[in-house]
């Protein structure tokens, strides 16, 4: 569905989608880096329960939410993708707890 413009990047970083190990160019953002190896979905909405994904793609809905490296609410369509990101599709729900382990 998604393919690069790109025509051969001139370096490349090692990431982690959902438990994938994937090769993304260096600089990209997170978004597009998801979006090329065929994950869209960002999150799940908190209630419905329904996949969510970038929507202007641009930092202005937080619809792109992501966990990058252990913490959530990351912006994929703001953050750039860098060697050993390890980025997880967000499964907040109603039922969720914030950590207080980092206050």
């Amino acid at each position: 569905m998604f393919r690069s413009l790109r025509l051969s990047p001139e370096k490349t970083v090692s990431v982690t989608v959902n438990g994938q190990k994937i090769s993304a160019p260096e600089g990209q953002t997170v978004w597009a880096t998801m979006a090329l190896c065929g994950e869209t979905t960002t999150r799940q909405a908190a209630i419905s329960g329904e996949a969510r994904s970038a929507y202007c793609a641009m930092g202005v809905c937080f619809e792109c939410l992501v966990e990058i490296d252990g913490m959530a609410n990351q912006q994929a369509c703001l953050r750039r993708a860098r060697e050993g990101m390890n980025i997880e599709t967000q499964n907040l729900t109603i039922r969720s707890e914030a950590s207080t382990d980092d206050l």
